[in-house]
């Protein structure tokens, strides 16, 4: 793995050759639209639905998994 990784970056690289700087193309105007609370709230429990729901669902079924058949 690490071989293909360093093939893939060291293309990149090239000797005697000028390196370039990449540029993010980041813009930092404000927001045109206003988001109310409700629809934060609504984000906010929906992402923290998908990344604690399965977490929750493991922690609950473990004493499931740790039975030896």
């Amino acid at each position: 793995m690490s071989a293909v990784l360093r093939g893939l970056l060291g293309r990149g690289r090239a000797v005697g050759k000028e390196s370039w700087m990449q540029k993010a193309n980041i813009y930092g105007n404000p927001p045109t639209e206003k988001i109310g609370p409700f629809a934060s709230m609504v984000c906010l429990s929906v992402f923290a639905v998908t990344i604690l729901g399965p977490a929750g669902w493991v922690l609950h079924h473990v004493p499931e998994y740790r039975k030896r058949e």
